[in-house]
């Protein structure tokens, strides 16, 4: 894990002292609140419907668990006892007041965090695999270019004042676990035909009001040269983003325009650069490298007799198992999932008291290292199988050990109209009931994989349109409606759904899910997955299932 050097320390305490300095001067009405504004918003402080939110950055999802204490403590004496991790691996505290700000900032300080670039018209927090350095079948960890990434983007003065917000995400799999595919530039770390590493380079997703699947700009670029490629797609976007207009200034919009053309001016404005200056020297990277060497693994014992037994005996344990781990690149170690989607609760919430809780295990069982993941749950990425029923009773005695990640009630949901003044409806509400309708564990692994995926309104926070079902908040009249998306993956097989058709009431729509999951269990083909099956059969039979009942009455 990477530790803050000389000038990290420094950066993040000068930070904090002149944003104490401009709280003071705004509280006293020296600043009014529109002056204030762009102040706030470079520290990661947003105005929301009802009070001021505070999103603090998790560079690549990894904690440790000193910093998830520090995060509980924050939520005690600062907010309402709960933080809410977002799809971007960060975490919000939904109830600050304005005057605590600086305090939680020296706070995150004091543990090598905090909020700097989570917000604003900058490169933002910068996210990654969950399961790096854990999982088979990666050619390298991509934290470490994760971090390398963080320095160089991190008061970049060239690209701290863009056309629009800026989100990079890294991948070293062929099993997208980041949604590479949906940022402005996802960057997969992969081996060429002559063995040697590099990156394809993709540019230009993004969701929202004018969602796109980003394009490949670069099959292969050596890994020593990142540096300065991404410099020079920053500078065509620094150069041709659109500052007049705010729903036409991502950088998806010049990659749409014409790949071709964009593709060109990139690798022209690469061909000038001073590659040498710009790339990250070779003694940086192997001492960043250093932060991110595996842990001392143990060597396996035989725990797959023990660890049998224990699901032979305890059902729920053996759910758990089944559903929220995953196999360890190490023999004898294992991946544990915690979800943050607890039937009938909001998804990604966590309270002060299951902070600690999961620091403890990280510390004990996890060599101190926690992960969040970008679909709002969190990992303990190195458990040892013999851990493995210790682990689940804690988690069980802190209500976390919801065995359903990856399944319908596993539903990413964006805070909507009960928080956001941005919203058009409620998402939170949709997303617990749906969960309750689906509630039963036998009928869940039944359904199998389905990413439910619910935003509040066209920013798509809630990542609506890669959904394999997406659903859309929209405001009719005064009145919440919801328009349901079909077809939508974030995965290496990125698409975006299509929609089906008019909207449906909130009393409606959670029928309308259970509808379309009534049909894929009646129509797919032997282990077939939602998905797969609504690509087979096509929209029309879906879209009958949704509406044609409704017709005839």
């Amino acid at each position: 894990m990477y530790r803050y050097d000389e000038f990290d320390e420094t950066l993040v305490r000068e930070r904090v002292r002149e944003f104490r300095g401009q709280v003071a001067r705004r509280l006293s009405g020296e600043l009014s609140e529109e002056e204030f504004k762009p102040l706030r918003l470079m520290n990661g402080l947003y105005l929301q419907l009802h009070a001021y939110m505070l999103r603090v950055a998790i560079p690549y999802g990894t904690l440790s668990s000193r910093q998830m204490r520090q995060l509980a403590h924050i939520a005690r004496i600062y907010d309402k006892g709960y933080g809410h991790f977002t799809t971007r691996q960060n975490i919000q505290f939904n109830w600050p007041a304005l005057i605590d700000v600086p305090d939680i900032l020296d706070d995150l300080a004091d543990v090598e965090m905090h909020a700097i670039q989570t917000s604003g018209n900058c490169i933002r927090n910068i996210t990654s695999d969950p399961y790096a350095g854990a999982i088979a079948g990666e050619v390298d960890d991509p934290r470490v270019w994760s971090e390398v990434i963080r320095q160089w983007s991190s008061l970049h003065p060239e690209f701290s004042f863009l056309p629009r917000k800026f989100k990079i995400a890294v991948t070293a799999s062929d099993q997208d676990r980041a949604a590479i595919r949906v940022h402005d530039i996802g960057l997969r770390l992969h081996r060429n035909g002559s063995g040697d590493r590099g990156f394809e380079v993709l540019v230009g997703g993004g969701l929202g009001r004018t969602p796109y699947v980003a394009e490949t700009v670069r099959e292969f670029l050596p890994e020593r040269r990142l540096l300065s490629y991404l410099e020079a797609i920053m500078r065509v976007y620094n150069r041709l983003g659109r500052r007049d207009n705010k729903y036409k200034a991502r950088i998806k919009i010049l990659v749409a325009d014409d790949v071709g053309d964009f593709r060109r001016q990139v690798e022209e404005e690469w061909g000038k650069s001073d590659k040498d200056r710009l790339d990250a020297p070779l003694d940086e990277v192997l001492r960043i490298r250093r932060f991110f060497a595996p842990p001392k693994f143990e060597k396996p014992g035989d725990a797959s007799v023990l660890l049998a037994k224990a699901r032979t005996v305890d059902a729920e344990f053996d759910r758990f198992v089944a559903t929220n781990t995953l196999e360890h690149r190490q023999p004898g170690y294992a991946i544990v999932n915690i979800s943050l989607k607890p039937i009938g609760l909001p998804p990604g919430d966590i309270s002060a008291d299951q902070m600690d809780a999961v620091a403890d295990l990280a510390e004990r069982y996890s060599f101190d290292e926690l992960r969040a993941t970008h679909e709002q749950n969190l990992c303990l990425p190195h458990v040892r199988k013999d851990d493995l029923f210790a682990v689940w009773r804690a988690l069980d005695e802190a209500g976390l050990a919801t065995a359903n990640i990856g399944l319908v009630s596993d539903i990413i949901a964006c805070p909507g109209l009960d928080y956001c003044d941005l919203a058009n409806a409620r998402s939170i509400p949709i997303a617990t009931r749906i969960a309750e309708r689906f509630a039963d564990p036998a009928s869940a692994a039944d359904i199998g994989e389905l990413k439910i995926k619910i935003s509040g309104c066209i920013n798509a926070c809630g990542h609506h349109h890669v959904g394999h079902i997406g659903i859309l908040g929209v405001d009719k009249k005064g009145e919440e409606f919801y328009q349901i998306m079909l077809g939508g993956s974030a995965a290496a097989d990125a698409s975006l759904g299509a929609i089906t058709g008019r909207g449906f009431s909130s009393s409606e729509v959670v029928d309308a899910v259970d509808r379309l999951i009534g049909f894929y269990k009646a129509n797919r083909g032997e282990g077939e997955r939602f998905l797969d099956a609504y690509r087979r059969l096509g929209a029309d039979p879906f879209k009958e299932v949704l509406y044609g009942d409704i017709a005839h009455h």
